[in-house]
């Protein structure tokens, strides 16, 4: 073996840490990990999700750690295999299927409906995308980002838009964390106080047998007329049965618990990981933010909207207030309703109404994320892409 001197000892030493490969660029992003863990540790804005995203924009960052490399087996590599293989999002999706009730959404059934009028901040938002100079794959992967559900948004990224998942997760996730303040201002603007005064009739209970045939009926029908859609709606309504089943507690307290933690952990970090300077520091990045914003104020509004439709034309027994929810953000944006409404009219209780339009939503984003596969998810999907865009230019 080669003997070193002194001198040449610590020359190798010094040319092997990271200080020797640190670029201006590496030095911006370790700066947007710390603003990240300020989001979620102080802010406390979404932290479950921005403190794993901010280590995993830290470690991506640090030159020469390996973290992310393939062919050396760095851990946040194959930690990224989950999300670019279908399996983490699905994941997410199984444990939030667990958690969700969706008996008001069967004990009003016209909520579907404000759920799938909110999808409307998803399409305009592409189309805003379009014309800003994305192609139809990309403005389809940040389109989404107006259904406010981080797993669909991730898990469309992934498939569509590889190189544009760290800047559509952190819009995605962060305006989530904003709801409580982007919605309300909108939802004031729009309603008159009459309207937000309504209260709603107390809702129907929901027998056992149709909330296990729901998640049944609602996977055979839309994987069929949508089977992108299979692995997101597939999984969400496994966890539902595991929930409504009776008999499996066990795996739906897994699910509901260890699991999605578990695999939260995994998803924050590898698309932490995604955020190199390469890919993050573009003004396409400054593009995809203002988008993100706009996408939920347009599916806000959206819901808000339909929801007045529908005030006039039950002659004034919905509260248009619950269309808010339409959003998604399980089940944060049902809670926003529910304040809004209680600030009007103290006593008004909306939270359970507006959970109807709150886990339509959820399916709404998936359903949206199924079209979107279907249209521009593979290679015959690539000539109605150059068809739309053309369109829409």
């Amino acid at each position: 073996m080669e003997e070193l001197t002194f001198q040449e000892s610590i020359s190798r030493i010094a040319g092997s840490t990271g200080f020797t490969a640190l670029t201006g660029g590496h030095v911006v992003m370790l700066l947007v990990a710390c603003v990240l863990f300020y989001l979620a540790i102080w802010k406390k804005f979404e932290p479950l999700l921005l403190l794993p995203i901010g280590m995993g924009c830290l470690l991506a960052n640090l030159p020469l750690s390996g973290m992310t490399a393939e062919t050396e087996g760095g851990l946040l590599a194959f930690f990224y295999g989950g999300v670019k293989h279908e399996i983490i999002p699905p994941l997410i999706f199984m444990g939030v299927g667990a958690l969700t009730d969706f008996g008001p959404l069967l004990a009003n059934p016209y909520t579907f409906l404000l759920g799938a009028a909110a999808q409307v901040g998803v399409y305009t938002t592409l189309i805003g995308a379009v014309a800003l100079g994305f192609n139809m794959q990309e403005a389809s992967a940040i389109g989404i980002i107006g259904g406010a559900d981080g797993p669909t948004s991730i898990f469309l990224a992934t498939k569509l838009a590889p190189h544009l998942l760290g800047p559509i997760a952190v819009a995605a996730y962060s305006y989530m964390s904003l709801v409580p303040l982007i919605q309300p201002p909108i939802m004031r603007l729009l309603t008159t106080k009459k309207e937000r005064q309504v209260q709603m009739q107390q809702l129907k209970p929901i027998s056992q047998s149709v909330k296990i045939l729901f998640p049944i009926v609602v996977t055979i029908i839309c994987v069929l007329m949508l089977p992108p859609v299979a692995p997101l709606l597939g999984m969400l309504m496994l966890g539902n049965l595991f929930r409504e089943s009776g008999v499996t507690q066990r795996l739906s307290e897994t699910s509901q618990t260890h699991l999605i933690n578990t695999v939260t952990i995994m998803l924050g970090t590898s698309v932490g990981a995604s955020m190199t300077a390469e890919t993050f520091l573009t003004l396409d990045t400054i593009k995809i933010i203002i988008l993100g914003l706009l996408a939920f104020c347009f599916a806000t509004a959206g819901g808000v909207l339909f929801g007045k439709l529908m005030y006039y034309i039950t002659g004034g027994k919905i509260n248009p207030l619950i269309g808010s929810a339409g959003v998604s953000a399980v089940p944060m944006a049902a809670r926003v309703s529910q304040k809004v409404g209680a600030e009007e009219l103290k006593g008004n209780y909306l939270l359970m109404h507006a959970m109807g339009p709150n886990v339509a939503g959820v399916i709404g984003s998936a359903v949206a994320a199924g079209v979107f596969l279907s249209l521009f998810g593979d290679t015959a999907g690539a000539e109605h892409a150059a068809m739309i865009y053309t369109l829409v230019e």
